[in-house]
């Protein structure tokens, strides 16, 4: 897909995922796009494009659903059980008139009996969910970015005012780092296979059939190991880990900084950041908050006793 292609296919998925009423899935509008076909035809292009749009309009769609159906190699419709926090379970319902959550009414997310999901899926949906919690980032970003270029204190407009610019570069700098972290995770199959035994081998990455601990507690509750095959499942298991907590961990740098930049007006139900800010909170949880995934990446390092090389410079 050229960069023509991919502009025109932007623009038709943001005027889907915007023209929906408000409460109602975009799901229809995503399949008549041909969702599915770009999901498996068309990964590396499909799952970074919607799921970032799926955070900067703020609609929703239960695609997670099958991103992470198609990294267990299930076919695709259904509802696995998604690992949260705490060690509980949800299942993201598809069925219309379904329960909203307590924190966020968007997501209908339903408490559900414990799974198993294979790494492959794992890493695939927390890549998922990184960038839609890059998308919401920027989208709080831009909200605050305008209230303070707009509104004027004591004679002055509240961009001029230091503290306020320093909490929102150092958001857009968290966000810039989480893109950049994505984007290494989401790098193709093929190219990172180009390389990857000689790079591995030179981080010290030991031998083929480790296994990652996972405590009762942590992001992957009720599974006791996720058992990788080689190094290459290694290596994809822990960019995706550490690039779904730094989109985590970006998410809530922005949520706190705009909302000081804001003030009380971004604490009322007539703006949209409370909004956003509570779809970085649930999602965060999701597959792993940014605590437990760099706890687990703690761990992953200790087991292996070497960092495997995520970025080739």
């Amino acid at each position: 897909m050229d960069a023509a292609e991919r502009a025109l296919l932007e623009e038709a998925l943001r005027k889907t995922l915007t023209t929906s009423a408000p409460g109602v899935e975009p799901d229809a509008g995503l399949a008549q796009l041909g969702w599915g076909e770009m999901l498996t035809q068309e990964p590396d292009t499909a799952i970074p494009l919607v799921f970032r749009l799926l955070g900067e309009t703020g609609a929703q769609a239960p695609v997670l659903n099958d991103v992470v159906l198609l990294g267990a190699g299930r076919p695709l419709g259904g509802t696995p059980p998604l690992p949260y926090a705490g060690g509980a379970w949800v299942r993201w319902a598809r069925e219309d008139g379904a329960p909203a959550g307590p924190l966020d009414p968007g997501l209908p997310l339903l408490r559900a009996e414990p799974g198993n999901l294979p790494p492959a899926a794992m890493a695939a949906g927390r890549r998922a969910l990184g960038w839609w919690l890059l998308g919401t980032g920027r989208a709080m970003l831009t909200l605050a970015r305008e209230h303070v270029l707009n509104r004027e204190q004591f004679g002055r407009p509240l961009a001029s005012f230091q503290t306020l610019r320093h909490r929102l570069a150092e958001t857009y700098v968290a966000l810039e780092a989480a893109e950049a972290v994505l984007a290494a995770a989401g790098a193709s199959e093929a190219g990172s296979a180009a390389g990857a035994s000689e790079a591995d081998n030179a981080a010290g990455i030991p031998e083929t059939g480790s296994a990652v601990a996972t405590p009762e507690t942590g992001s992957g509750a009720g599974v006791a190991a996720l058992a990788l095959d080689d190094d290459t499942d290694i290596l994809d298991h822990t960019r995706a880990l550490l690039a779904k907590a730094a989109a985590g961990r970006a998410a809530l740098t922005a949520a706190r900084h705009c909302q000081q930049a804001l003030g009380g007006i971004g604490f009322t139900a007539e703006h949209a950041l409370h909004r956003h800010v509570k779809r970085a909170l649930v999602l965060d949880g999701l597959l792993g908050s940014t605590r437990e995934l760099t706890r687990e990446a703690g761990r992953l390092l200790l087991h292996e006793t070497r960092a495997p090389r995520l970025v080739d410079l």
